[in-house]
């Protein structure tokens, strides 16, 4: 498997494409890509989902990628690393930003494929990109505070966009449902906010009755499903932070780095070691 470095920080570039070589890789950086025209499928982490004009995706480090391509297409590709933001043009918090973003990150490939919300947001973002990309051709003094206030505003849109999508894909199920779920994960770390009692008083619901709720619409147990998402947090962590594991068991409320290794082992059926070495599982 091949895993695509960067030694730059930020770049941004063009291809215009008819056919795809490259095997299916993954990044140390995260991308950006915006489909100016064509189509075709890609593939990421083992989904495949069809690709045309006006698509825009969001790939964090070590996911696996790849083309195929079946009409002529022009890609703009994005490309940063972590390390972009933590200077002093950056974002105020980086890794305050990140915790933000982690779960949203962490349940992506629940809704794989195009993730705009809106045609408003996708139009801002396009002609951001295309801002963006100017910039970088002509870069001047003020270009980098410039290019990473846009890619800061275009990050946030994305990650407000995923989150939509998932929780509507949740609200399908049952009207409050997917408020529920955002809630939880957006209070992973508190106890006090995801006990019975605070949950069921929150959502006007019996508390009672919230279990059994829950479980009817989430398929499993409320301490299951906090358990599960922690982890897909713990995922995204140790793929995409360098933080190690004593200090991800701290911001999780894991009682310490053993319990966390071997509440994890158990659900991966690997230690987290290994599952970093690993990655992610590639397209074919």
């Amino acid at each position: 498997m091949i895993t695509e470095s960067t030694d730059k920080m930020f770049e941004i570039h063009i291809e215009d494409l008819s056919s795809w070589n490259k095997r299916p890789h993954k990044h140390n950086f995260f991308e950006i890509v915006y489909v100016e025209k064509g189509s075709g499928f890609q593939c990421i982490n083992q989904h495949e989902f069809p690709y045309h004009e006006g698509n825009i995706f969001l790939l964090p480090p070590m996911d696996c990628h790849s083309f195929k391509i079946l009409e002529p297409s022009r890609f703009y590709f994005i490309r940063f690393t972590d390390n972009y933001f933590l200077g002093e043009n950056g974002l105020t918090d980086y890794n305050a930003w990140f915790d933000r973003i982690a779960y949203i990150l962490a349940n992506y490939n629940k809704v794989p494929g195009d993730i705009i919300a809106s045609e408003s947001d996708r139009n801002f973002i396009i002609n951001n990109i295309k801002s963006i990309h100017q910039e970088y051709l002509s870069s001047d003094g003020y270009s980098q505070p410039i290019i990473t206030g846009i890619i800061a505003s275009i990050l946030n849109i994305l990650a407000r966009s995923i989150e939509k999508k998932y929780v509507d894909q949740a609200n399908e199920i049952e009207n409050r449902f997917g408020e529920i779920l955002r809630y939880i994960n957006t209070n992973i770390t508190s106890k006090k906010e995801l006990g019975v009692p605070a949950l069921a008083a929150k959502f006007g619901i019996s508390k009672s009755y919230f279990s059994e709720y829950f479980r009817k619409q989430a398929g499993i147990s409320l301490a299951d499903y906090i358990m599960e998402s922690k982890l897909r947090i713990v995922e995204t962590k140790i793929l995409h932070t360098d933080l190690p594991l004593k200090e991800i068991a701290y911001q999780l409320n894991f009682s310490d780095s053993s319990h966390l290794a071997r509440s994890f082992k158990k659900a991966y059926g690997m230690t987290t070691g290994e599952f970093k070495s690993q990655g992610k599982v590639c397209c074919n």
